[in-house]
């Protein structure tokens, strides 16, 4: 298929009969699991932007959020998770904000740079010290995270946070606090898809020209667990099915993968590549260099790995012809974004360390974009089933910004992806992003407070008047291709599960320090407390019992019931053990029909030998049927009389051996002792069958 054009069968038919023929048979089957009943019907169909795809577009996943009230604690919600955790690498194998793993983004520029939220070091050329992952100053709390006024509400506001940190030189803990408190939600696990539309109404936190806050809404492969690092590692943001000796070790479910573990297919390279639909960056609008785009701005991009590791474009510089991705398709308001080129994730042993490359671009935004909601979109075509082909497309309002195509990436042999992903909502707030850079003079920038007088000098200008910030999302909806098999939802599905991989690495995706010991909580239906039924969303969504406990409708979850239940509508198989197709093919049957008979033959071969044996031990037996004809019982008794008094004149004798062999005196029949003794014969059918007798006292 080529990368520009998409095509489909019914392409004879004229358009506006092709509309119409696709609403009237599919209006009612575009209310699926996953769409939330607030949303318009107007909005069941969409078209694509990009004008070399004519399919039709169904509606397959959609929250409005209008329901007042609603909270994302986990178990809360079908679709979504407000995390309660530090953004801090508290899930690796020994400490809980340190691995032997760290990450260099390369020459520094006297400039505001990008650092991904999964990372927890800068580079060591850098001008300002450590403090957490990616120099995160915010704890993410579920509380921060509510519909409100018919949107989602992400609140970010001055609140300190205390936690148990780690020194990284003393090896020991410590207790720390962070003194901004925001929110992230995340559909990890619960809602996943692969290829669509995604479309976002968003109105951006804060004040334009202040740096410091970092809203994002992006998509993760399913593999990792945003802000759970460990579950990232060897995983993110690998899109790579190749099977080469360099990237073997660094990528932990490789194609040079023989056998396939949890469910994994052999020789598939799997991972979780992350796509930015917006990443905002807040601040003055002066020029910055090799661009002409100013701040305030927002990044699209596609970060995959392996990447790149030689002659690497510097930060803040444009790459050299041939060192970067070429092809690449910019709108007529983005350009390069020349300050993140990926990052490098060293780890130990050398051979496990790798590349990731950021393919980003910037678009220039205005103030209109924080006082009222603008759509920001992405259509994903995923790649075919050798890789090839599939595209990334980002508009904002409609308009073209940036697009990639699977061609474009064949500098590394890397995919446009084609994992299951979720949806992830957020504000960060770090030191690396909008922050002065390098750090001033005579300042420490180690210390990052509002309202201390030593902290001032490191914070932006305006920073504290910043708070509180509100991310406001109005929805987020979702459509696929109509009759696209490449287009799919689910989190583990049949071509690329993930279920038994999370299941068998649990500890990879909780919060160990908090305790937490599953991934994520059943979502409860009902059992919040109410005082009247309004408060379990009535009369449409619950009620409140007798006991002041919400009581839920068909259709609706949660606590107090406001969340439109979510489920998708054809689930992917259980995963689980079973047989490969070729097991039932003609072929296999022949030979497993073969050895099934082989196996019998054998086994009745094996009892008709024994039985024959038996037969010809039995016959062996001493024959004394003609012995036995011949006496009458007077002359067996004398022969029994002569037996006795014969075994009388031998001395006793012992035998040796073991004690199961007697070891014991064997004393004659009528010994010393004069006890009487019986004489007994065995016979079978009149035969002796020997002349050992058995004694009987």
């Amino acid at each position: 298929m080529e990368d520009s054009q998409i095509n489909r069968k019914s392409d004879w038919i004229p358009r506006p009969f092709r509309v119409l023929l696709f609403v009237v048979t599919t209006a009612s089957s575009a209310y699926g699991g996953w769409v939330d009943p607030d949303t318009p019907k107007e909005f069941y169909q969409t078209e694509s932007l990009f004008k070399g795809d004519t399919r039709e577009y169904d509606l397959v996943f959609s929250d409005e959020f209008e329901q007042e009230g609603r909270t994302f604690e986990d178990g809360a919600d079908p679709r979504w998770t407000a995390i309660d955790k530090n953004d801090c690498k508290e899930q690796l194998s020994l400490f809980p904000c340190q691995d032997a793993s760290f990450y260099i983004i390369g020459k520094h520029s006297l400039m505001d740079y990008h650092l991904h939220p999964f990372l927890s070091k800068r580079s060591s050329n850098l001008s300002r010290p450590k403090t957490d992952t990616n120099e995160a100053l915010h704890f993410y709390r579920p509380q921060n995270v509510q519909t409100t006024q018919g949107a989602l509400n992400i609140s970010t506001i001055q609140k300190s946070n205390k936690y148990k940190a780690f020194d990284e030189e003393k090896l020991q803990y410590y207790a720390d606090s962070k003194h901004i408190q925001s929110g992230m939600v995340q559909g990890w696990n619960k809602f996943c898809m692969t290829g669509g539309i995604v479309e976002f109404n968003a109105k951006l936190p804060g004040n334009p020209d202040v740096g410091g806050l970092w809203p994002a809404l992006w998509m993760l492969g399913n593999l990792a667990r945003a802000t759970y690092v460990g579950s990232s590692n060897y995983i993110w943001p690998y899109s790579y099915n190749v099977c080469d000796e360099k990237n073997r070790h660094s990528q932990q479910i490789s194609a040079c993968s023989k056998v396939g573990h949890y469910g994994m297919q052999p020789g598939l390279g799997r991972g979780s590549p992350e796509i930015d639909i917006l990443e905002a960056m807040m601040g003055s609008d002066e020029k910055l260099p090799n661009t002409n785009v100013t701040r305030p701005y927002f990044s699209t991009s596609l970060q995959i790995a392996p990447g790149l590791d030689v002659n690497r474009p510097n930060l803040g510089k444009l790459p050299k012809k041939g060192y970067w991705y070429e092809g690449l398709e910019y709108g007529n308001r983005t350009q390069l974004n020349p300050f993140f080129y990926g990052v490098t994730l060293e780890h130990k042993p050398k051979q496990l360390t790798y590349q990731s490359d950021a393919i980003s671009a910037n678009t220039h935004i205005g103030k209109e974009h924080f006082e009222s909601f603008h759509k920001y979109r992405m259509e994903w075509e995923p790649p075919d089933d050798d890789g090839t082909g599939g595209y990334l497309k980002w508009y904002l309002d409609d308009q073209f910004l940036y697009g990639i195509l699977g061609k474009n990436l064949a500098l590394t042999n890397t995919e446009i992806p084609s994992e299951p992903m979720y949806l992830i909502m957020n504000t960060a707030v770090a030191s690396s992003w909008g922050f002065p850079i390098p750090c001033p003079e005579g300042c420490d920038c180690s210390c990052f407070k509002c309202g201390d007088p030593e902290c001032i000098c490191g914070l932006p200008d305006g920073f504290c008047d910043n708070f509180p910030a509100f991310f406001a999302i109005d929805y987020v909806r979702v459509y696929q291709a109509r009759g696209e098999p490449k287009h799919e939802l689910g989190c583990s599905t049949e071509k690329r599960p993930t279920a038994r991989f999370i299941m068998g690495h649990k500890d990879d995706y909780i919060n160990k320090i908090d305790g937490q010991k599953e991934p994520l909580l059943p979502v409860q239906r009902g059992g919040g407390y109410c005082q009247q039924s309004i408060d379990c969303g009535y009369p449409n969504k619950g009620e409140c019992s007798s006991s002041n406990k919400c009581i839920c409708f068909d259709g609706y979850i949660g606590p107090k019931c406001l969340s439109a239940d979510g489920f998708d509508d054809y689930p992917p198989p259980q995963e689980g053990i079973k047989f490969d197709q070729m097991a039932f093919s003609p072929v296999m049957l022949l030979m497993l029909a073969f050895a099934v008979v082989v196996f019998v033959l054998f086994v009745g071969i094996a009892v008709l030998k024994r039985r024959k044996q038996a037969i010809a031990n039995y016959d062996q037996l001493l024959d004394t049927s003609h012995i036995a004809s011949r006496f009458d019982a007077d002359d067996m008794a004398r022969a029994m009389v002569q037996d006795r008094d014969l075994q009388q004149s031998q001395p006793p004798t012992y035998e040796q051996g073991s004690y199961q062999k007697g070891g014991a005196p064997n004393i004659p029949m009528g010994g010393a002792n004069n006890n009487p003794k019986t004489v007994t014969y065995c016979m079978i059918d009149g035969r002796l069958l020997d002349d050992q007798r058995n004694t009987i006292a």
